[in-house]
Parts: structure tokens; C-alpha cells; sequence
């Protein structure tokens, strides 16, 4: 599974006490809510936080300047006021002007002020530090090695305003903004490159609306409400548990009998029994993660021989690749295996984006008749009745290589397999563990793959379908479309919602079109919470965004 920044998934849970075994009183049921994670955080600091788990639970306890919601009506985005209170476009939008909140501090009672926030965007972009967001920051002025020129892009107007300026043709927003602002005064004494080793890392100093009371490595990380927040208020949560525990079965168990009050990616086949508690609430998180069957467009072997980009014998034509998709019963798996809870995927960009898709694009059916009559145009017949098309003297024949102890993956792959025999396809399955996959797939040594890919909010797939693949190494399939690439590009000019939103439908069109990978379908992650929670509201942002609003 890949994910991208604040992508984010998080699993919680509600901790009795801070020691397993024990046993939750009735004040701190009322009180407090647990969430189970599968496994611990390497550390709590922004700057480095590569895992979903470290990104939930920076931004419980680290401020941004703006803060989104969900607007489920539009399928966009909301964005509201946070550390920054209010702010000002100039005429044409190549600077904005900020007005500071004056009511927070840091924990340690120092005040927040607009140093933290020049020092901030200076120090997530400063390539000693190497940040999670270094190489974000191209709307900024930069010098060579990506760090922001804080001369030209920063100017303190007064205690509380500051005006950002950015560099002449980009197409900045507020998601440019969008980042937790960390304390100048705690990292400001350190050289920077012993910042992501210090041990500031494992007690913070934060401005959240939660505040870090214990980390208990491996068995706990337990957050409590800081009562000096602006966000705080009387008769919401005071302390959020965020309880590891490693192994699915058990985080079912306890989720059931009510020492966890929170789980996510639960199996479909467990939602009637979670149901049947009578005090969980199930829900579905749509369009975030999607299943693929990746085709690698370029000859693996030529690439590795001398990087020379030359089309794959079996994968490199469009048409192969759109009988291939046609030969694949999705369908069947959504039922069988999702038991309904995803949908048939036709592209990278997700159906919550409703103003971004085309609905007139209907999926890829299931239809071996047709699939047999494109591979027959691109010269695959079965000449020798073997039972295997071929040409040009060659079988077609591939491995698909999966992760390991996947059951969904082992079942799609099986099915698949299945029918492709019936065409005359030859796919042997291989599993191979995670990270050995993910190697495999970075380096375009496999011909074909099956995995997940978690979509960015907001949308983003310059960093993952664009051409140059020396510059974009989340192009996986090696796809190249010029095309593309200038819709591409022209999403990153000064153009209206409108306008964008037009070009997103067109490079869906293309994607459909070329099935660089099969989209599969879009895999619902299901939830379910203790109904004792109030206030919870389970959007494409996440189980636990905005958890400050809980009672």
C-alpha cells in the first residue's frame, strides 16, 4: 500500500487504563476515547511525519495556519480559519496577507507569534533537515537546493500580520499553507540536522487542542485535553488513546467488548457481528484507496540493461491493455469479497470529487468475446492450439506479483487468473513480502503487479502519472502520454475551479482510454465507533479529524 502526505489513515482506541488488563471506570468511559493502531509511531514531530498514524496525531497537538472540512455536497474542500484568523489575496494573487491569532501558546507557555511560522516554512524546506514536505514548496521563492529565501518571500508587517509573496508564474492556494507550525524557540537550538534524533521527538512542545501526557512505547500514546486552547470546550473529550495493537483479531475483540472505542479497516465479512453489539456504530469511508493490476509499459529488462525506455512486449499497446481490463469480472469480486462495500474504479481520481469526474464514463464491462477480438487485432492467436495465444513466436505469459498474506489480493489474483486462462493468458502468481514488492515495483523489475494506491487531498497526480520518470518516480506503470502532460502542467496556471475541474474530466478521458493500469475499484474503509461518542463525523479527511469536537 503507497500513501501520500496527509493521506492519512489512523486506527484508535480507548485505554482502561495505561496498563493492559486493567479495567476502565465509569468516568473515564464518559470521558475519554480509545483508538486502536495496529502498530507505534517512530516519533511525534511534524517535520518527519511519514506514517498516517504520526500525521493524526501531529495535527491533535501541532496547529496549521488554516484548518478543512468536507463539503460532501460539493465534493471539495472547506477551508476555515485556524492559527491564522483572517487573510487577504492581493490583486492577482501572488501574495497573501496573514493576520496571527493572538491567544495561543505553546505549551511551555511561550506565546506563538509569526516568528514560528517563518521559521517554520524555512525549516520544513531546508534540505539538512529533510522534512516530509521538502521539495513542497515550488509556489516560494527557492534558491537551488529547494530552501525558501525567507527575504523575499517572508515580510513582518506587525506583532500579528505578515505578508508572503510568491514566486513570479506559480498558482499558489491556501493548501500551500496547510502544514503544522513547529516552536522556533525549542528547535532553534539545535543544528538542524540533529533535529529528526532529538529528543524533543518524544516529549513535545505543542499548541494543539490536545496536549502529549504519556507515551508508553509499543502499548500506548495517550493525549489529554489542553484547557488554554482556543478550540477547547466544556463537556468535549479530554483524553484521546491511541492503543497499539498489533494483531487484527485482537482489535476486533476489543472493539466488541468495549475496551476500544474506535477500529478502522475492518473486514467486511465482521460489520454484521460489529452490528449486532448493539453499541458500535459502522460506517464506510469512500473513495480514498483503490485496488489496480499494474502494467509496467516499458521492458523491464531493456530498462535495467541501459535505462533505454522501450515499449513491453505484452503490455506496451493501449489495446492489449484495454482487453486485458475487459477480461477482468470486478464485479464478481466487489460482491464475493467486498460484499458491496467499494465501487468499480474507472481512474485515479475518486468519485467524491463529483465536480471532477465524468459520469458518463462507464466502467470497462466484463466481456471475454471483446477482449479475445483485441488481442486478435494486435496479433495474439493461439496458432499452435495449445492453449496459449502467442506471437511473433512468443507466448503471452506473465507473473503478477502480489504482497504476501493478503487475502483480497490472493482472491482478485486467483479470479483473475482463472479467466485470463480462458483467453489463452498464462499468469502465474507470485507473493513476495511488502517492502521486497515495493522494491521490485520502484526499480520497473516486474511486468505486472496488484497493490493500492491512497489518493491526496486535494487531488494530485502530476507526482504519479507525469512523463518524465526521472523527476516522478511514483510513476510506476513507466507511463508516458504528452498529452497528459500539458493538462498536467496547465493545472498548475492561474485558472478557475471551473476550468480545472474541465481538464481533470479530460485526463480521466485519456487514463480511461490507455489503461496504463486496470483501475479496479475503490475500497471502502470501514469504521466503526462506541455510539457513547458524539459529534464524530466520518468524512474522506479521516476518522479523527477534528476529534477536538468529540463529547
Amino acid at each position: 500500500m503507497f500513501s501520500t502526505r496527509k493521506n492519512s489513515y489512523l486506527y484508535f482506541l480507548v485505554l482502561l487504563s495505561i496498563f493492559v488488563g486493567c479495567k476502565r471506570t465509569p468516568t473515564d468511559n464518559n470521558t475519554q476515547v480509545v483508538i486502536a493502531i495496529p502498530s507505534d509511531v517512530e516519533r511525534i514531530n511534524p517535520l518527519f511525519s511519514y506514517s498516517v498514524n504520526e500525521a493524526n496525531i501531529s495535527e491533535l497537538i501541532f496547529l496549521s495556519l488554516v484548518k478543512h472540512s468536507w463539503d460532501y455536497k460539493t465534493g471539495d474542500i472547506k477551508t476555515e480559519s485556524m492559527l491564522a484568523d483572517s487573510w487577504e489575496w492581493n490583486g492577482d494573487s501572488s501574495a497573501i496577507t496573514l493576520e496571527l491569532r493572538n491567544d495561543v501558546q505553546w505549551s511551555d507557555g511561550v506565546p506563538l507569534t509569526i516568528e514560528d511560522v517563518i521559521f517554520s516554512f524555512d525549516v520544513y524546506s531546508d534540505p539538512v533537515v529533510e522534512s516530509y514536505l521538502y521539495g513542497s514548496f515550488k509556489c516560494f521563492y527557492t534558491d537551488n537546493d529547494n530552501h525558501i529565501i525567507a527575504e523575499k518571500t517572508f515580510e513582518k508587517l506587525s506583532e500579528r500580520k505578515l505578508q508572503i509573496t510568491f514566486a513570479p508564474g506559480s498558482s499558489p492556494s491556501l493548501f500551500n499553507l496547510d502544514f503544522p507550525i513547529v516552536p522556533k524557540h525549542i528547535f532553534d537550538k539545535m543544528p538542524r540536522k540533529e533535529i529528526a534524533t532529538a529528543k524533543e521527538n518524544f516529549a513535545p512542545v505543542t499548541s494543539g487542542p490536545f496536549t502529549l501526557e504519556k507515551w508508553e512505547k509499543n502499548q500506548a500514546i495517550i493525549l489529554k485535553e489542553n484547557p488554554k486552547s482556543f478550540l477547547h470546550k466544556d463537556g468535549n473529550v479530554k483524553r484521546i488513546i491511541f492503543k497499539v495493537i498489533p494483531g487484527y483479531n485482537a482489535r476486533l475483540t476489543q472493539l466488541k467488548n468495549g475496551e476500544v472505542d474506535l477500529a478502522e479497516y475492518l473486514k467486511p465479512e465482521d460489520v454484521s457481528g460489529l452490528k449486532n453489539t448493539g453499541s458500535l456504530v459502522v460506517a464506510s469511508l469512500k473513495g480514498r484507496e483503490y485496488d489496480y493490476l499494474g502494467w509496467n509499459n516499458l521492458d523491464p529488462g531493456q530498462f535495467k540493461k541501459n535505462r533505454n525506455i522501450v515499449p513491453n512486449k505484452l503490455f506496451g499497446s493501449e489495446k492489449i491493455r484495454q482487453a486485458l481490463s475487459m477480461a477482468i469480472n470486478r464485479n464478481e469480486i466487489l460482491s464475493e469479497y467486498l460484499h458491496g462495500y467499494g465501487e468499480l474504479a474507472n481512474s485515479p481520481i475518486s468519485p467524491i470529487f463529483k465536480n471532477a469526474i465524468d459520469e458518463k464514463l462507464m466502467p470497462y464491462a466484463f466481456d471475454l468475446a471483446k477482449a479475445k477480438t483485441l488481442l486478435a487485432e494486435e496479433g495474439w492467436i493461439d496458432k499452435d492450439r495449445n492453449g496459449i495465444l502467442e506471437k511473433n513466436g512468443e507466448e503471452f505469459k506473465f507473473i503478477l506479483t502480489i504482497s504476501s498474506n493478503n487475502p483480497r489480493r490472493i482472491f482478485a489474483s486467483t479470479l483473475i487468473k482463472n479467466t485470463f486462462k480462458q483467453l489463452g493468458i498464462d499468469m502465474k502468481i507470485e507473493q513476495l513480502e511488502l517492502g521486497m514488492l515495493i522494491d521490485r515495483i520502484n526499480n520497473k523489475s516486474v511486468d505486472a503487479w496488484m497493490a493500492s494506491w491512497i489518493i491526496p487531498i486535494p487531488l494530485d497526480l502530476k507526482f504519479s502519472w507525469y512523463s518524465h520518470l526521472a523527476t516522478t518516480p511514483m510513476n510506476f506503470p513507466s507511463y508516458q502520454n504528452k498529452e497528459l502532460d500539458a493538462l498536467l502542467d496547465k493545472l498548475e496556471t492561474k485558472i478557475s475551479w471551473q476550468q480545472k475541474n474541465e481538464i481533470y474530466k479530460n485526463i480521466e478521458a485519456l487514463l480511461y482510454r490507455d489503461q496504463p493500469v486496470t483501475f479496479l475499484y475503490w475500497i471502502d474503509n470501514i469504521v466503526a465507533y462506541n455510539k457513547k461518542i458524539k459529534n464524530i463525523e466520518i468524512t474522506p479527511l479521516g476518522t479523527v479529524h477534528h476529534c477536538w469536537l468529540w463529547q
